[in-house]
């Protein structure tokens, strides 16, 4: 499974859901087992199914190498709960399997989880907000129509310099006047326009408000995110309650300094750190809501699927931009956290602080949580969260940082509103304003036969794996291929042509016997002299 070929936009966890569970029903191998002297075909143990699975999802980008055994046990109980699987006597709805020789088997039932429906309100609430102004030349109605469709696009800042600025024009400018006089609801309106068209670009989605709200992007928190940082890059906040306990930042500190803490009150007894660890910990399991907030889960779970090494840059930019649209509180709190968990992690000195896991997959598998989560419980949430949680730690100065060209945008933006249009002066006509582009623009036909060409590409490699798989037995091949030749009957016949190829892989020469002769008891044959 291909993940860089999985679609982005809403709903994207139950989307990873449904690939996932799909891989694993098409690729687990089935066998027949014995177990308290009966015989059961086309199954397979919970042993069996977690090696399995867990070479799957390290090998995900969406997920990476920093999946655990137990994430592995756990997703497989969730399998078990939701009836993706079924033990052999065919009960499920629990949540008890473990790392062992039980038996499972695959139900008849598809494990295929439906979609919401998409309602109305995203129209109703981009119709509300935009009613106040007819006016307004920001109008994020003109998103979805005005804005490329994109997929795989690499985004670099030198190129989001580049943004178009023409499409932020609205045709009501022309009976505006010159040198018009900028609100303050309108130096706003800008900062949300701006900050949505560049998600859009870099995400490549038809259209962001898929993803969130217009009304979920407060251009206070942008403006001062930008604006209120000391000279690390972190936020400093106004309102001293809303900043962290005066006694959580002194642990952090302790912990980001260890062992050089500049608090030389801290007691040194055996296991301190630990302490002073679980302290922080407690702190941030016990926050009524994940740092990146319930309201942009949506957002930062399409990320992920940008979370690979040729799209690192796009992700990084990506990232950087969400986290502008964080309350203040909520920014600080994940840059302190991210800088602490980063310096421990790579911090030799440090004590372990676990028996059995090393420093930096505690710090993942503690704070994955209180970082990205969803309002109602997801199955994925837990190998989600440590993904994104693993790349903001190697990442997170960059993502952390004020992006200076979103400033530029905004200004030019508002000079272009202030000077309205600029006329010729030999013929009076109204020109255009200039076009800055960024990309290259392509139509919808092109973009439908690219959604057609990655998914049949993941198909085909599917088919591979199952050609190419030396675990499997050839019995249990031959099953799996008659079943795609006739879900897939196009591809399947581009991959074998003829019967002869198919035969040539499927060919299993019977092992030759020894002779008889050869099996004879010498001593009965002495017998006959």
């Amino acid at each position: 499974m291909e993940d860089q070929n999985a679609p982005l936009g809403p709903y994207r966890a139950t989307k990873l859901w449904n690939e996932v569970t799909t891989s694993f029903r098409v690729g687990m191998p089935l066998r027949k087992h014995r177990q308290h002297l009966k015989k059961y075909n086309n199954c397979f143990t919970a042993g069996e199914a977690i090696d399995w699975l867990y070479d799957l999802l390290r090998s995900n980008n969406s997920f990476g190498p920093d999946v655990t055994r137990q994430q592995t046990v756990q997703l497989l109980r969730k399998f078990l709960k939701n009836h993706v699987i079924e033990d052999i006597k065919g009960r499920w709805g629990s949540e008890n399997l473990d790392d062992n020789n039980q038996l499972f088997r695959f139900p008849a039932t598809s494990p295929l989880k439906t979609l919401p429906q998409r309602h109305t309100e995203i129209r109703k609430t981009r119709k509300e907000h935009f009613s106040k102004d007819k006016d307004s030349i920001f109008k994020l109605r003109n998103l979805s129509r005005k804005t490329p469709k994109k997929r795989g696009l690499h985004f670099s800042q030198e190129n989001t310099e580049n943004i178009n600025h023409e499409r932020i024009i609205n045709e009501d400018q022309e009976n505006s006047a010159d040198n018009r006089e900028i609100s303050q609801e309108d130096v706003e309106e800008v900062w949300r326009y701006i900050i949505m068209i560049y998600l859009q670009t870099i995400l490549g989605v038809p259209s962001i408000e898929e993803l969130i709200n217009p009304n979920q992007v407060i251009p206070q928190y942008i403006m001062y995110n930008m604006a209120n940082t000391n000279k690390h890059g972190v936020v400093m906040l106004q309102d001293k309650s809303e900043d962290l306990p005066h006694w959580v930042l002194s642990a952090m500190k302790c912990l980001a300094n260890w062992p050089r803490s500049n608090d030389t009150n801290n007691p040194t007894y055996v296991g301190f750190e630990r302490d002073v660890f679980r302290t922080i910990a407690d702190y941030f399991l016990g926050l009524p809501e994940p740092l990146l907030t319930y309201e942009y889960y949506e957002l930062f779970v399409n990320i992920l699927g940008l979370l690979q090494p040729h799209l690192e840059r796009v992700a990084i930019n990506a990232l950087q931009l969400c986290c502008l649209l964080l309350p203040p509180s909520n920014r600080r709190k994940l840059q302190l956290l991210m800088r602490m968990i980063s310096r421990m992690s790579q911090n030799v000195d440090m004590p372990k602080l676990h028996e059995e896991i090393g420093t930096r997959s505690l710090m993942i598998r503690t704070f994955s949580r209180c970082v990205l989560c969803c309002a109602e419980e997801v199955d994925l949430d837990e190998l989600l969260a440590s993904r994104l949680v693993s790349f903001l730690m190697d990442h997170h100065q960059e993502i952390l940082q004020v992006p200076t060209y979103l400033q530029t945008a905004v200004e030019k933006h508002l000079d272009y509103i202030r000077k309205g249009h600029v006329k010729n002066p030999g013929d009076g006509q109204v020109v255009p304003l200039p076009t800055y582009s960024y990309c290259k623009q392509i139509s919808t036909q092109e973009f439908n036969e690219q959604k057609i060409s990655a998914s049949q590409a993941a198909i085909e490699e599917l088919l591979e794996n199952i050609v190419r798989s030396k675990s499997l037995p050839l019995k249990e091949k031959r099953r799996k291929l008659r079943q795609f030749q006739k879900e897939y009957p196009l591809i399947y016949q581009k991959r074998f042509p003829t019967t002869e190829s198919e035969a040539a892989l499927l060919d299993d020469k019977p092992t030759i016997k020894q002779p008889m002769l050869s099996l004879r008891n010498p001593k009965l044959h002495s017998l006959r002299y």
